[in-house]
């Protein structure tokens, strides 16, 4: 079954986003193509009609297997719709492949949070367990995964009140750009005589920002990007300044700094992120794997993530998260077993692992046929290695979430020391309190305590868009958010 292009046909239904994704759990790393008919090497037909769900695998044109079920038309809802169209698809391709996805047939981005809504039901631990491992065919140990994480984050939620909000500072440069990432990021040599210009622009919206949220609590303020400490000394010192003058951030708060490449970082923006009250950062090494650091194009060495690690610790930071993917190319297990032997010796006090997703906008996703890319199976194997050094740094998985186009259809986990929570990550991915954002690409989310429905505020996304047109994004804002001093 080994192709480029996967083609799939939806018949008396619409629900193409179930479809491709379903599809992608079995055969992933391909080029998914909706067509009218049945096509090409290998076809996927999903019908829905007359109160029997199919899925039929076409080869070269010819019929090679289907999976049926029936099902209740008067009592289908579009949550039972979808739950079935992926079913018949999961059946169909875990015979063909041989493959049994570990999480079932979810495929969303927040699998804790339908357990969330089970325990807010007042199903017990046993109920939720059995609806994850029975209705959607999710593996015991990733069930059992999915409601610690949603315990634990809920044990963070129920400290919200109304009144609270966090803010989101966007600084989109990075020193090059990495083989798998698709974020809104631009390279710092490029850019690097507008960079003031944006902090002005930025500035600007912060004011405005800073006005508005005076009818709030600032509860976390996150500064990510991009990589903000691609900023010289400097500029990252405006920018600390500007948030102090403006938001008065102190203990109450989680102040994040997303410091993240080594390479980016001096023991001087260590001591002015201190100085300035930022009490977590993240140093990310991604690989302690020299030979996968230049692969990847990262511009630092495992000894770069030693030494800014320790010069983090000398100027006292005492919250250190450190990001790791899993599944780069070219890493096996015993990579992977290296890497989190070097991070039980420093000793982080969080740890985020991820699961490598092949973005639509990365090189890596252009470049797939140039890379040995890490199977499902291995992946599985890292994944477990990963929660065991966990463990052994006695860390326990506080916040959960996945990504579009995830090898293997695995998971992002937040492992921490009691008391070391990311808040402001549970926040975004559980979308229970308003997140105010500034910078280009950048993304306001207002949540209703009430009702919880979530409306959204976006910037433009280029630097030179959103420098231009700074006035209008704050217009957004002046339009777009509630006013009176209730979301």
């Amino acid at each position: 079954m080994d192709t480029e292009m996967i083609y799939y046909v939806l018949q008396g239904h619409e629900l193409q986003n179930d479809v491709q994704t379903m599809i992608q759990v079995f055969l992933a790393n391909r080029h998914y193509i909706r067509a009218e008919e049945v096509t090409g090497e290998i076809t996927v037909v999903s019908r829905m009609e007359k109160g029997i769900a199919s899925a039929m695998l076409y080869r070269r044109g010819e019929k090679a297997a289907e999976w049926s079920m029936p099902y209740a038309e008067e009592a289908l809802t579009e949550k039972e719709q979808k739950r079935i169209i992926k079913r018949t698809i999961y059946e169909l391709l875990k015979k063909e492949t041989g493959i049994r996805p570990q999480w079932g047939l979810l495929t969303g981005v927040r699998p804790a949070k339908l357990v969330s809504i089970l325990l807010e039901e007042g199903k017990s631990d046993a109920e939720c367990l059995a609806f994850l491992t029975e209705e959607y065919l999710v593996m015991e140990h990733k069930a059992a995964l999915a409601l610690k994480v949603a315990k634990a984050e809920q044990k963070i939620l129920q400290g919200n009140k109304p009144e609270e909000i966090s803010l989101y500072i966007g600084i989109p440069f990075c020193p090059t750009r990495c083989l798998y990432c698709s974020f809104t990021a631009y390279p710092l040599h490029q850019y690097k005589n507008r960079v003031d210009e944006y902090l002005d622009a930025m500035f600007k919206e912060l004011d405005w920002l800073a006005a508005y949220s005076k009818q709030f609590v600032m509860k976390n303020i996150y500064i990510g990007g991009g990589t903000p400490t691609s900023l010289n000394e400097e500029q990252l010192e405006r920018l600390l300044k500007k948030v102090e003058e403006l938001f008065h951030p102190d203990a109450s708060m989680e102040y994040t700094v997303e410091a993240g490449r080594p390479d980016t970082i001096t023991r001087e923006k260590l001591h002015l992120m201190k100085a300035y009250g930022v009490n977590r950062i993240s140093i990310n090494p991604q690989t302690m794997n020299d030979k996968t650091l230049r692969a990847v194009g990262r511009k630092h060495t495992v000894e770069d993530i030693r030494r800014v690690f320790r010069e983090a610790r000398e100027e006292g930071h005492q919250n250190i998260n450190m990001d790791l993917i899993l599944g780069l190319p070219g890493e096996d297990a015993a990579d992977v077993r290296h890497t989190m032997e070097e991070i039980v010796k420093l000793e982080p006090d969080n740890v985020t692992v991820h699961t490598l997703a092949v973005k639509r906008a990365s090189r890596l996703r252009e470049e797939l046929d140039q890379h040995d890319m890490t199977t499902a199976e291995t992946l599985e194997q890292m994944l477990d290695i990963s929660a065991e050094y966990a463990e052994k740094m006695g860390m326990e998985p506080y916040y959960m979430y996945r990504q579009k186009n995830m090898v293997g259809n695995f998971e992002n986990v937040g492992y921490c020391h009691p008391g070391k929570e990311g808040v402001y990550n549970v926040q975004i991915m559980e979308e229970k309190q308003t997140i105010l954002a500034a910078g280009a690409g950048a993304s306001t989310k207002t949540v209703d305590p009430e009702t919880d429905r979530i409306e959204r505020v976006f910037n433009v996304k280029s630097i030179e868009d959103y420098i231009g047109r700074i006035d209008e994004m704050i217009e957004r804002k002046r339009t777009g958010l509630p006013q009176g001093g209730s979301i």
